[in-house]
């Protein structure tokens, strides 16, 4: 079957959303958050072994228990508006190497959470994750909505206003919905079930930055708990976004001076026909010293620019 189910709750017509690691980490926090504050059930799991290698050894008194996964976990919830289910996953399958899901076996892992979906009739699909846009970290980032379908769309837009509406969707800039978090609204279109992906806005700048970024992360809960009638408390997501804050500041700092004056043009104004306010000489630079940067006890080396 490819998961096991701990309970069969009645469910009525219950919305499903879903998280795995990506960019920013958006779409996990952001699941995680929701079905951590609602408190959620544990409703079952996606069997691990064909899809990953053991992460490491359970060991108890210095006796070998078992082999550790990363977990692939459903959850759920009854309010008195609506029923949830909720899923996160600890990694994407890849047959790649790569952080994000390729192949068949993340084909084959998309399938099996829509299998859950369509046990028990769910309803609407929703994914986050982030999109990469040529913004300014100080902002407040906007959200991109990918549809399967018009009126969830259309829904999804009503429901904020013109509240974290993104100023670059539409305007010619892409996206990145790598992996599942894209991967399985397209397999969900191709099985009828109408869904979206929520895709908090990161600068790209910080898209290869291996810290989490809070900010995409409220925005998106702010969407989706706005269209789903979510109580949630951002105080913890407010705390994260602080901290990182600080750390991006001095992230930042290190660029060469050239590039941090072209970066702080996007705190006045975003480019009218959604262009890049960095060259690709600059992007490249960013993206060969990265690692270094965020490297404790190091600092990026101007004389590379």
């Amino acid at each position: 079957m490819g998961y096991r189910l701990e309970k069969e709750p009645e469910l009525h017509n219950p919305d499903l959303i879903v998280g795995w690691p990506g960019i920013g980490n958006v779409g996990l926090l952001a699941v995680e958050t929701l079905w951590r504050q609602l408190e959620a059930e544990h409703l079952g799991d996606i069997e691990p072994e064909p899809f990953f290698y053991p992460s490491g050894l359970v060991i108890k008194d210095g006796i070998l228990e078992n082999l550790s996964f990363p977990a692939s976990r459903f959850y759920y919830k009854q309010l008195p508006h609506r029923d949830l289910i909720f899923f996160t996953g600890e990694e994407q399958p890849s047959e790649t190497g790569s952080t994000y899901a390729a192949g068949a076996k993340a084909y084959e892992m998309a399938n099996h959470v829509l299998d859950v979906a369509e046990h028990f009739g769910c309803r609407r699909i929703f994914t986050s994750g982030a999109a990469v846009s040529a913004i300014h970290h100080d902002g407040t980032p906007g959200v991109w909505t990918v549809a399967t379908n018009a009126s969830l769309l259309a829904e999804i837009n009503a429901s904020r206003g013109n509240r974290l509406s993104s100023e670059l969707q539409g305007r010619g800039a892409q996206a990145n919905v790598s992996g599942l978090n894209g991967l399985l609204v397209g397999v969900a279109s191709r099985r009828g079930l109408p869904a979206a992906c929520l895709m908090g806005e990161v600068p790209d700048y910080l898209a290869r930055s291996p810290m989490p970024y809070p900010a995409a992360v409220k925005s998106v809960l702010e969407v989706i708990s706005g269209f789903l009638d979510l109580k949630i408390d951002y105080a913890e997501i407010e705390t994260m976004r602080r901290q990182m804050s600080e750390m991006i500041d001095q992230f930042f700092n290190q660029f060469p001076d050239h590039i941090k004056e072209k970066l702080s043009q996007r705190r006045q104004v975003v480019e009218a026909e959604g262009g890049e306010a960095i060259t690709d000489e600059d992007k490249q630079w960013m993206e060969e010293h990265i690692e270094d940067l965020f490297r404790p006890g190091t600092g990026g080396d101007d004389r590379a620019a």
